[in-house]
């Protein structure tokens, strides 16, 4: 497996060879020795999947757990468009959008680092995201950020109107968090 690091710092694409034949592919999406190898440290402690329609935006989410909460993330089923937004104080790329597609058939996972905001749009009828998260779940210490906000200016990949959850459909603006101290800073 091979770690680029992308625009924004501690986001990685990780890209691993797939294996295919007449029975279908098989790909390793995540090896803890290459991680290292990589100098990069990432300890998965809640492994979690989510399936999502056509049109579906999930996010845009982020942790304020004390211990941080990175994710390695993959498509298992379909397509999708990964999202992640640096909304860490202080960072050099501060408001950045990077947007990464990922297929089930494709050899690309995204590492995305503690503190940044992450959401995806599913872009086939169906889409499955798989994650690790490097810390558990923790309902005290999640936020969300209006993920269709005109100043953050996500190219989603919609179709039609974009399916939101409520609370997604609800949440704040990047600038409320912001003026409210909701965000994490940039060590």
């Amino acid at each position: 497996m091979k770690l680029l690091e992308l625009s924004i710092p501690g986001l990685f694409l990780l890209d691993s060879p797939v294996h295919g034949d007449e029975r279908g592919f098989f790909r390793e999406w995540f090896k803890l020795r290459d991680f290292e190898d990589a100098g990069v440290d990432f300890r998965a402690e809640q492994a979690n999947v989510s399936l999502s329609g056509r049109n579906v935006v999930r996010g845009l989410h982020y942790s304020l757990a004390p211990e941080g909460q990175a994710k390695v993330v993959t498509c298992v089923l379909g397509e999708l468009d990964d999202v992640i937004v640096d909304i860490r104080v202080g960072s050099p790329t501060f408001g950045r959008v990077e947007v990464v597609h990922l297929g089930m058939d494709e050899g690309r996972s995204v590492l995305v680092p503690r503190d940044v905001a992450h959401g995806y749009c599913a872009t086939s009828d169906q889409a499955a995201l798989a994650y690790l998260i490097s810390s558990p779940f923790n309902p005290s210490a999640e936020f969300e950020i209006q993920p269709l906000d005109t100043d953050l200016k996500v190219p989603w990949p919609l179709t039609g109107e974009a399916i939101l959850s409520a609370k997604d459909a609800a949440a704040p603006s990047f600038a409320s968090r912001r003026d409210a101290g909701d965000l994490p800073l940039f060590f």
